[in-house]
């Protein structure tokens, strides 16, 4: 089974059509770091900052949801808040969600607000019919 930090890179990489050398090249890291990442069985130790932040720049994630799956596959338990403000468990981090709230804030306020009024509609789309 494929820990955290390969699945991230995988599932980008099927997801863009990208290859490592894409990745390496857009976030500055060698392409083999990229590769040893994505293959290896086993991350021994967490991975330089500068190679998480070439990684999340290279797979245009934010850099929280790379080093949270890095220190998952090294083993380390990234503890987050115990509740919500709901006072309900958290939710698993998802890389989607996460790159969407990054991108929010580089539109500008017209296309915030285009956003905004897709995702009510949508969100109106799929609930029950009242």
């Amino acid at each position: 089974m494929a820990n955290a930090l390969q699945q991230l890179i995988r599932e980008r990489l099927d997801r863009k059509g990208w290859s490592y050398g894409d990745v390496a090249r857009r976030g500055g890291v060698p392409r083999s770091t990229v590769h040893h990442l994505a293959t290896a069985d086993r991350v021994v130790r967490m991975p330089q900052p500068a190679t998480l932040e070439g990684l999340s720049k290279g797979l245009e994630l934010p850099l929280d949801t790379v080093r949270r799956a890095a220190a998952e596959a090294c083993g380390i338990h990234v503890y987050g808040p115990a509740t919500n403000a709901g006072g309900e468990a958290p939710r698993p981090t998802d890389p989607e969600v996460d790159l969407l709230i990054a991108s929010v804030q580089k539109l500008s306020a017209d296309d915030r607000r285009h956003v905004a009024a897709l995702v009510e509609s949508l969100l109106d789309r799929s609930s029950p019919e009242k």
